[in-house]
């Protein structure tokens, strides 16, 4: 962890408001669960920030640089009020400057400093309002604030451009470099000869290929972890090599040579011990189109896992299509659970399975009970169950129940 120097031109305010300050700091450094989301929505909300937002990976590394910063900016103000405030260049600021770089888009990952500055100032004049109503104090406080989280971002966004600059200069040196801007010219439908690729590559662009993204969501998986797991991948899909390309810090792009996706059970049991990696496989496709095209449906795949902050540790765009589709706008899907579930939708998990695979087994009850390994007349009282849960009898609304019940199937727990 890095920590700027500052300059030492700087006035502290009087005693009483260096109190304020540190009283104030003390409920930043322990943020509204809402303050946090509000802070969140805004830094992926502005200009040119849809590339970063639509990533799962850059999300997340925006989400945890704010706030890495917002809670360094409190407490160093309960340690010191008032003071300037040194830069920290922590992981959490520095793995999200190396991904922005990495999928170039450094210069629009520096907007969402700014905007989250907005709200956090804000919130932060909630707080002064609270607490003092003496007038003098007010105005000295804010103005004392104002400077104070003006001067932090300034000095952040200025040495985050300086080790962007240097990770640039790094990244436009050397194999590594020329592969990762081969892939992207081709994920971008550039001309690109076969031939040259190839070479560049050292990857056959001639026949099968299956894209999967690996990467993790939070906690401590680094780059050994996710390797592994892109070794667990290969493995599962019978590959005897692989095209791996670093997409950032936390993130590898890996294209396999072969027709057929890697089986789930086989790909997660060689994640034990990695909670935090997930692996989203694309669908298998040939030549170039293909190899385009299964990794745009990894991304896909990957996206809705975030989006649903499911558990699951691994998915195939194949096992996904319907339930990313019918997730793509999350005000939507809610209110299509709530209208086609009804009670359902909060029922214990056997009477939800038994429905889906009841749907699944075209309203056999015996294949049904055959399927779940359990008896025919257990399966009959769980539909009956559902029956009354339903908002429309399941017969009169089969397809759209079993659709509802995928996407719960997927979906992590909601608070």
């Amino acid at each position: 962890m890095q920590t700027a120097p500052v300059s030492t031109d700087w006035s502290v305010p009087s005693p009483a408001v260096r109190e304020l300050f540190r009283r104030g700091a003390e409920i930043a450094l322990d943020p509204r669960a809402d303050w946090v989301t509000e802070l969140h929505d805004a830094a992926l909300s502005g200009p040119g920030m849809r590339p970063v937002a639509d990533d799962p990976v850059l999300a997340d590394g925006a989400r945890r640089a704010n706030l890495a910063n917002l809670l360094h900016w409190a407490a160093t103000n309960v340690q010191r009020p008032g003071e300037r405030v040194p830069v920290q260049l922590g992981p959490e600021v520095l793995d999200g400057a190396r991904d922005l770089v990495r999928r170039g888009l450094d210069h629009r990952g520096l907007d969402a400093y700014r905007t989250a500055q907005a709200v956090a100032w804000r919130r932060w004049m909630a707080i002064c309002f609270q607490l003092t109503a003496d007038t003098a104090e007010l105005r000295e406080l804010l103005d004392v604030s104002a400077r104070s989280i003006t001067t932090f971002i300034d000095d952040t966004v200025a040495a985050v451009s300086a080790r962007m600059a240097a990770e640039r200069a790094e990244l436009t040196r050397g194999a590594h470099a020329e592969r990762r801007a081969t892939v992207s010219l081709l994920l971008e439908g550039a001309p690109l000869t076969r031939a040259r690729a190839e070479a560049q590559l050292g990857y056959e662009l001639t026949g099968p290929h299956t894209a999967v993204i690996v990467w993790r969501t939070a906690g401590e998986a680094g780059p050994d972890q996710l390797e592994a797991a892109a070794e667990a991948t290969m493995r599962a899909s019978g590959a005897a090599r692989r095209l791996t390309v670093v997409a950032g810090a936390a993130a590898l792009w890996v294209w396999l040579p072969v027709g057929r996706a890697p089986d789930v059970a086989a790909v997660t049991a060689g994640l034990a011990g990695s909670p935090d990696v997930r692996v989203a496989v694309g669908r298998p496709g040939a030549d170039v189109d293909g190899f385009r095209r299964s990794h745009l449906d990894a991304a896909t795949t990957q996206q809705m896992l975030a989006r649903l902050t499911s558990p699951q540790q691994v998915a195939r765009y194949a096992d996904v299509q319907l339930v990313a589709l019918l997730t793509s706008d999350p005000v939507r899907v809610e209110e299509f659970l709530t209208d086609t579930l009804g009670g359902l939708a909060a029922a214990d998990a056997d009477t939800r399975d038994t429905v889906l695979a009841y749907v699944r087994e075209l309203g056999n009850a015996s294949r049904t009970a055959a399927r779940l390994f359990t008896h025919r007349n257990t399966v009959l009282r769980r539909l009956a169950r559902a029956d009354t849960l339903l908002p429309r009898p399941l017969a009169e609304d089969a397809v759209a129940v079993a659709a509802a019940l995928e996407v719960l199937r997927w979906r992590g727990a909601r608070t």
